[in-house]
Parts: structure tokens; sequence; C-alpha cells
């Protein structure tokens, strides 16, 4: 590692970062966090000499320097020449061995396993210098990977096997159940794109999958079992339901709002009667927010009744989740379904019942479906997080310019769907003509643009700041 940042020699530095990298894949995982430890702490910026810089430019004395005039060249020159150094001194010393290993045959593979690493150890310890690493080379990445390096393409049932296999081993969202099934996808009524780079030939680093139909989708089982598919000539919309990207090592790095819109573009310009483009998108995180909720409320409930009678103004923070109605139906099932002293703690116990009970049964069915689209739209409009989408999903399409327009029941039946969202999932449309507006909008103040059909679920809980659309 020493030899492929200090060495100044070209003829023998591929060897050197040859051996760097068959060294690294050769070591312990233990053995690597201590390797990139030391890369971060050894191998960080000069400090001594950034202070002394400093403290020369500050010396640039009289007051030609704080205002130089076209005359005051030797104060410019004194500026430019510290500047200059400043520049270069505030340069890691690892920033050469990103920037030759960017260069080196396999070198870009290899930074984006090096940093799927630095992420690893990042989330088991919050270790300061290595989060300076981790921010370095992100932003490297995100520069050598810039839309202009790299190729879309036009995925098909005729591409290599190996590129292929590939889209099965990485698809993330709905995985894909065999070789029919992934024919299919590829198939009549259906795109799927994805962004290669020169550097890291036969490997999307992420991909789209698209279905061609008639209207938005409200379930994922009409798209994935629609068989056979309409005319191709038949469609309106274009539904992006799978976003998967393939490195662990480029998180954070958003490939995927360069990749929507390339593809939107290129649709529109293929079949120009398309017109409504639109997704059909999981719900990662409502659950997990859902049942944090009901267990934190559930019991600031039974807090506030045991109080003494005297003290009439409840717990500051204590907040039903439910409408007096729905309290009074959840109740009136929990005899029967799932205890609890309220509405709350039988949601929760029946949301956390084995192999997702409550799924099964139309009564309960008919019971929950209320509430929880109604909690289904506040997490996708309110619950923030530093002023944008709790949801990652949903942060995701905001911020390239999508509206909320849908919230579907029962659109996912999977287990992996019930766990996550409770089978809902929800539409988000990229209206051509408002994409940049939404986008811009939701980045300054994030103001999330929703249709009137959803708003309409969060307008009683809604606080007076929070403006409709």
């Amino acid at each position: 590692m020493s030899s492929a940042i200090s060495m100044n020699k070209t003829e023998v530095i591929d060897s050197v970062l040859n051996d760097f990298s068959e060294g690294y894949f050769s070591i312990s995982y233990e053995n690597r966090r201590r390797l990139l430890l030391e890369l971060a702490k050894e191998y960080d910026l000069d400090r001594t000499q950034v202070r002394e810089l400093i403290k020369q430019y500050l010396g640039v004395s009289g007051e030609e320097a704080q205002s130089p005039g076209p005359e005051d060249e030797g104060v410019l020159a004194s500026f430019y020449r510290i500047e200059r150094n400043l520049r270069h001194a505030l340069k890691p010393k690892y920033e050469a061995l990103f920037e030759r290993l960017n260069m080196h045959p396999g070198g870009l593979k290899f930074l984006t396993i090096l940093r799927a690493d630095i992420l690893s150890i990042i989330a088991e310890e919050n270790i300061v210098s290595l989060r300076a690493l981790d921010s370095h080379l992100k932003e490297k990445l995100g520069t050598w990977l810039s839309p202009a390096a790299l190729e879309l393409h036009h995925i098909t049932w005729d591409d290599p096997a190996s590129l292929l296999e590939k889209i099965v081993a990485y698809e993330a969202v709905h995985p894909i159940s065999n070789l029919l099934d992934l024919k299919r996808r590829l198939g009549v009524g259906r795109r799927c794109f994805g962004y290669l780079h020169p550097a890291i030939p036969g490997e999307p680093l992420i991909f789209i999958e698209v279905a061609l139909l008639k209207n938005v989708a409200e379930t994922i089982q009409e798209v994935l079992w629609d068989d056979p598919p309409i005319p191709e000539s038949e469609a309106n919309c274009a539904l992006f339901y799978s976003i998967s990207s393939t490195q662990p090592g480029l998180a954070g790095i958003n490939l995927g709002k360069f990749l929507i819109k390339r593809v939107i573009t290129l649709v529109k310009r293929d079949m120009p009667h398309i017109s409504i483009f639109a997704t059909l998108s999981p719900i990662p995180g409502y659950i997990q927010w859902l049942l944090s909720k009901l267990a934190s409320q559930s019991n600031l409930a039974e807090d506030d009744k045991s109080q003494s009678s005297a003290d009439t103004s409840g717990s500051t923070f204590g907040e039903n989740l439910f409408e007096p109605e729905e309290e009074k139906a959840i109740m009136d099932i929990s005899e029967e379904f799932a205890a609890g002293k309220n509405g709350m703690e039988v949601m929760l116990n029946l949301l956390t019942s084995t192999n997702q009970e409550w799924s099964k049964s139309a009564e309960l069915l008919s019971v929950l479906k209320t509430p929880l689209l109604r909690l289904c739209a506040r997490y996708l409009l309110q619950e923030k997080k530093r002023g944008k989408a709790l949801d990652s999903v949903a942060n995701f399409h905001l911020q390239n310019g999508a509206m909320v327009e849908r919230i579907n029941w029962m659109a996912n039946k999977s287990e992996k769907g019930l766990h996550q969202s409770a089978g809902i999932m929800v539409n988000y449309v990229y209206r051509l003509e408002n994409i940049e507006e939404y986008a811009q909008s939701y980045f300054s103040s994030g103001h999330i643009h929703a249709s009137d059909e959803i708003r309409r679920f969060v307008e009683p809980l809604k606080k007076p700041e929070a403006t409709a659309n």
C-alpha cells in the first residue's frame, strides 16, 4: 500500500497495484479493517503544513492585501501561490492511491469493494478518520461515474448469459424466480435498462425494470404475472417497478436519478404514445416506523390512564394514532383475534403475529385497511428526517422530481411486502413538465408534491404550517 501511494516509477506502478489488490483480497476482514484504519490515519493530509500555509496567508499584510488593486501584482502573486499550495496540501496522501487505482485495469471495481468494506466498518464503529476517508472516496467515485462516463444499455434476452446472471443475482426488489420469469421481464411489453461503465465490462452498476401498460398498475401481481402482456402499441404508461443497484460500494451515489431521466427520454423518443411515467414502489420503512409508534404511544396511553384523576392534562407527548371509529372497530375484533388494552396495542399485536396471520382474514383486512392506509399517507408525506422524507425510496423519487400519486392496498402480498409495508405500495408519478420544479422545491424546502387523493388521508391530522400543495 505504501509503495502504491508513494512510488513514482510508472513502469512498475501497475505491478505494485496488482500486488496491493491481490494482497487485499487474500487477507481476513479484521486485517482489512486494520489496513483501512492505517490508510485513513497515516496517509491523511499533513495538518502541520496546512496550518503553516494558513499562517502565511493571513500574514500577507497591509491594506492592499485586503482589497488588492490592479497595481498590486506582487500581493496577488503571493495569494495565488499560497492558495495553490493550500489546494495541494489539503489533498490527503491516500488520494494518490485512489487516482492510480482508477486508472488501473480492474481498479474501479476494486475501489467499489474497498468502499463497501469501509461502509461495513463505519456501520459497526463511528470512526471519524474512516468517515473522512469514505467521504473522499465517495466524492471521487461520484466524479468518475458521472453520466457522461456511463453507457445506457437496453438489456435483452440476447445479451450474454454472464450479464443475465447478474440481473438475476442483483434484483433486489422483486426476486426473479426462474428463467421463465427473467424471459418475461425482458420480453414483449417489458424493458430493462442498465448503466454500464467501460472499466467494469459486462456488469450493470444499476438497472431498472419497466412495464408497458394501459394504466398505472395498483398491484405488483398484475405487473409480474401479466401474461400475455398487452400489445405495446396500446400502452399509455411506462411503469418503473424495480430499480436495483449492484454495487454496495456505490451507496449514496445517486446513479438512479440519471438513469430514470435517461430512460424517460429514451422511451418517449421511441414510443411517443406513452404519456404517463410512473412507479409502483415499495415502502420499506413503513412498518418499522409504525411498530415503533404503536409501542411508544400505547405505553403512553396506559401511563395517562394510571395518572391521578386530579391531573386531567394527560401526557404532553401522548397521541392516539386512530380516529374514534377506527379505535372502536379495532377493539371490537380484539377479543377474537388479538388482546390489547387499547387499539394501538391490538394493532401492534396483530402486525407482529406469526406468519402475518392478520393478512389472511377478510374481517381483519376490512377493519385494518382504513387506519393502515391513512397512517401510511402520514408516513410518506409528514414524517421527515433532516427536512426530507423519512422513507428512503420516497426520498429517492421525490428528490428526482416525482410526486406521490396513490397508495395501493394489498399491492404486494409477498412475505417481504407484508413485513415491510403491510402489503401497501405507492405510485410516484413523473410529470415531464414539472420534474425540475418539483425536484427544486423538495431540495430547497422539503416540500412534497402529492395528489389530492392522498392528501385527503392526512388532512385532519395536518399541522397548520404544513400547507397543502
